[in-house]
């Protein structure tokens, strides 16, 4: 199938309507039927303030970055891009076209 790869990076520790940032995409997603999401977590990275989070052996930085991924028809994430926008949530994001299927079927 065909599909749309859509990536929001968000500070680990940010928060929107008293909920973690990331947690509150996944439950957004899940009520527009986007059929799954995921959340990866950076070991190190930094964002355009330039102030580099890693994470160190004895404790974990505060505040590193994830990204919330989700795979589903453009429409959808249209429609997830534009409730971050009316939330007014400024979250950088990565949009592309991908193809996708279940290893047990041919692709397209």
């Amino acid at each position: 199938m065909i599909a749309t790869l859509i990536q929001f990076y968000v500070p680990e520790n940010s928060r929107h309507r008293g909920e973690l940032a990331y947690e509150w995409l996944l439950e957004r997603a899940k009520s527009l039927a986007i059929p799954g999401g995921t959340v990866f977590r950076g070991i190190a990275g930094y964002g355009r303030s330039g102030t580099l989070e890693q994470a160190s052996f004895l404790e974990l930085a505060p505040n590193l970055p994830v990204v919330v991924q989700f795979v589903c028809d453009d429409a959808q994430a249209e429609a997830l891009i534009n409730l971050v926008r009316a939330e007014r949530l400024n979250l950088f994001f990565t949009r592309t076209g991908a193809r996708a299927g279940w290893t047990g079927q041919a692709l397209p």
